[in-house]
């Protein structure tokens, strides 16, 4: 850590004091409750606990980024490929096949098809990601006070904000997947949802309210996964490059704490997610649980079925997730400085 050189020695042991009770203070802060430059964390030694919604926002912003590699991630796992051989499934991870992927649906829907399912995309992460969020920051509020959380109580927090977060997003996925997938059915067999609120309305009254169910097992282990995967890792990685690394709490450790995360979130929940899709992109349901349906595809479409879409699904997961964490952690940031601005005042 850099110190400033006093510029006088009468101030010199006052300043030594202060410098002395602000690396306190930030070896009390959990890695992801404020991220705050080092003007912040040496001027307060205060944490200040975020607002619930922050997440969400975050989140939000995100998706205008990565929604055209989760459009083409859908589709190239509700792909169907004849004469599958190992080979065929390996050419489907890769970024070559992405590109083509995209380019041929702004060739042949148009480019604002990348965009398709928009309103349904947003609509699932103002709910399910501000509960993941939220619930998360919450729970180790609960669990660490100001304390520095335990991998624990990390994977605890994780794993009960992805099981709420899931279940609650659950309809604006089923919508928002089948909103994706649409422009590569027959015409006949389109669904042609105007919007997200239209596609709940139609559900409902077409398939039944359980139809906006639907994936619901999957798609909650994933968030499951995602969660701890995503959060827990990206504080895991963002401690690491602090106190091992020596990094500074700035910009480029979000990014590549954030990077990291997403690298290994995507691996993780790939097989989870593409049959998450298959489900809700369906027009039956045969009530299969998701580990039987992926037994059901290794045993037809080899191992490599499993992780079909890998590449666009981190190419928009991976942008997705840095966007997430930097953005939010320059609201906390924020947030810190207005509180302790607030309370300055208050004081004098």
């Amino acid at each position: 850590m850099i110190v400033a050189r006093p510029t006088t020695t009468t101030t010199s042991t006052t300043t030594t004091a202060t410098t002395a009770t602000a690396v306190a203070a930030v070896s009390r802060i959990p890695s992801t409750i404020v991220g705050n430059n080092n003007k912040t964390l040496s001027t307060t030694n205060k944490v200040y606990k975020s607002p619930f919604w922050f997440g969400g926002a975050a989140s939000c912003l995100a998706t205008f980024v990565s929604h055209p590699f989760d459009l083409t991630k859908v589709r190239l796992q509700t792909l169907r490929v004849e004469n599958k051989t190992f080979w065929s499934e390996f050419k489907l991870l890769s970024p070559t096949r992405m590109v083509k992927t995209m380019w041929t649906i702004s060739r042949t829907e148009g480019i604002p098809a990348l965009y398709n399912g928009l309103s349904a995309s947003l609509l699932r992460q103002g709910t399910y990601s501000t509960i993941r969020f939220g619930l998360y920051d919450y729970f180790k509020w609960k669990v660490a006070g100001d304390q520095k959380p335990t991998l624990q109580q990390l994977l605890f927090c994780s794993t009960m904000a992805g099981v709420l977060g899931g279940a609650s997003g659950n309809p604006s996925d089923v919508v928002n997947v089948r909103m994706q997938n649409d422009g590569q059915l027959p015409p006949n067999q389109r669904r042609n949802y105007k919007n997200v609120i239209d596609g709940i309305i139609r559900i409902c009254r077409e398939e039944g309210p359980k139809a906006l169910c639907r994936g619901l097992g999957s798609s909650t282990y994933r968030a499951v996964l995602i969660t701890v995967s995503q959060m827990t890792s990206y504080d895991m990685f963002k401690d690491g490059l602090i106190h091992r690394f020596e990094f500074n709490d700035d910009l480029m450790t979000h990014f590549t704490a954030s990077l990291l995360a997403g690298l290994v979130a995507t691996t993780i929940c790939s097989p989870l997610d593409v049959v998450k899709t298959r489900i809700m992109s369906a027009h039956t349901h045969d009530n299969r649980r998701p580990l039987r349906i992926m037994m059901h595809m290794v045993k037809g479409e080899g191992v490599g079925s499993l992780f079909r879409g890998w590449m666009p699904a981190f190419v928009r997961l991976g942008p997705h997730t840095i966007v997430t964490f930097i953005v939010l952690e320059k609201m906390k940031e924020w947030h810190t400085n207005y509180k302790s601005y607030q309370e300055e005042r208050i004081t004098h």
